[in-house]
């Protein structure tokens, strides 16, 4: 993004931002609006964007995404990395937020507030499953967070994604609904759909982002590269955002539209599940005394989901016209507008409760 330093003594957070990181959440709401109307109104549109993809995310959605997660992962300070993997706390607080809590409340609220949509319900848990490895980046930079933490953390996900995924899907899906006497799903998940999507989407723009760096500033020098280069690019990773967010309702748009009550139910546990991971693992950071720029970072890994994969997923185990699919496409259309909210929330937070944090 391209704001720069501040700090509660030199005035309020936000009215440093950027025009267009100030107003992120009119142009977020406004490329959801259009994407929602391309998508009904274009026939065959959906079709079209889908026909060609990337591993099994459409292709047009991940040009979106690469070029949103380049610039921030171009912006990490990757021989600084070393000072997060000495970290404990935060490592283990992010793995444990992750892959135990996340998940069990995303189980724990789906079942709560779905007990009669059963394929809504499964949606669901598969969202809490895909930990986020995209999008995060994006919130954890508006929000002044660690960026070498962030890209630690990202890194830490997506091993896990690939090796933890089916096994906890297995999980929460049959074994543990088994014990309670509740419902089963059988489902079967590709670990190898699973590595090419973090692979592709976090491996493609780390290594861009690590190598652009690394030229840079052996051609040109930190200062040359961070004051300079670095706001040239900045502007590219919110229209990375906002081309995603648009493509992404274009191709699910009619299923949204076609189920606006459908839609209102898995909204609810959806929104709770953000609002509660984020308080939660924002409290357990100022608990552990990590700092702000820490303590913002592991609150949005913790809340964030992999919402493009878990559609994907989604519709290659139960088809494109499932519920769960729908559960999933809904994922997205809730966490973008809340997390956005959660930054104005995070940057609220700095000022309260860290008055002396300066941005890294």
């Amino acid at each position: 993004m391209t704001h720069t330093a501040t700090t509660a003594v030199d005035g309020p957070v936000v009215a440093k931002l950027s025009f267009l990181d100030r107003f992120l959440a009119v142009w977020i709401i406004a490329a959801m609006a259009l994407g929602l109307i391309l998508g009904r109104v274009i026939p065959g549109l959906d079709d079209a964007l889908d026909a060609v993809k990337v591993g099994s995310v459409s292709l047009p959605i991940a040009i979106g995404l690469l070029l949103m997660m380049y610039p921030v992962l171009a912006k990490v300070r990757y021989t600084e990395t070393s000072r997060v993997t000495g970290d404990r706390k935060l490592l283990i607080a992010s793995l444990v937020l992750n892959w135990v809590v996340g998940p069990a409340l995303m189980f724990a609220l789906a079942w709560l507030l779905l007990p009669d949509l059963p394929e809504y319900r499964t949606g669901l848990v598969i969202v809490g499953l895909a930990r986020c490895i995209a999008m995060v980046l994006i919130w954890n930079d508006l929000s002044c967070g660690d960026r070498e933490a962030a890209a630690v953390l990202v890194a830490i996900n997506s091993v896990f994604q690939i090796v933890a995924f089916a096994g906890l899907g297995w999980f929460y899906l049959q074994t543990l609904p088994g014990w309670l006497g509740l419902e089963t799903t059988s489902a079967e998940f590709s670990i190898g759909a699973i590595a090419v999507s973090v692979l592709v989407f976090l491996g493609i723009p780390l290594l861009a982002g690590y190598l652009t760096r690394t030229i840079g500033e052996r051609s040109k020098g930190r200062d040359w590269y961070e004051s300079r280069f670095l706001p040239k690019i900045g502007p590219v990773a919110l229209y990375g955002l906002l081309f995603t967010i648009v493509m992404l309702f274009a191709l699910q748009g009619d299923a949204i539209t076609s189920a606006p009550l459908d839609v209102v139910r898995i909204a609810l546990p959806l929104l709770a599940y953000f609002v509660i991971m984020f308080g939660g693992s924002f409290a357990l950071g100022h608990r552990l005394r990590l700092g702000y720029a820490k303590t913002a970072t592991l609150a949005f890994t913790a809340a964030g989901n992999n919402f493009e994969l878990a559609i994907a997923v989604a519709i290659g185990t139960f088809g494109v016209t499932s519920g769960q699919a729908l559960a999933g496409v809904v994922g997205p259309l809730i966490e973008v507008p809340v997390l956005v909210g959660l930054v104005y929330v995070s940057l609220w937070a700095q000022r309260r409760f860290y008055p002396n944090h300066q941005e890294n």
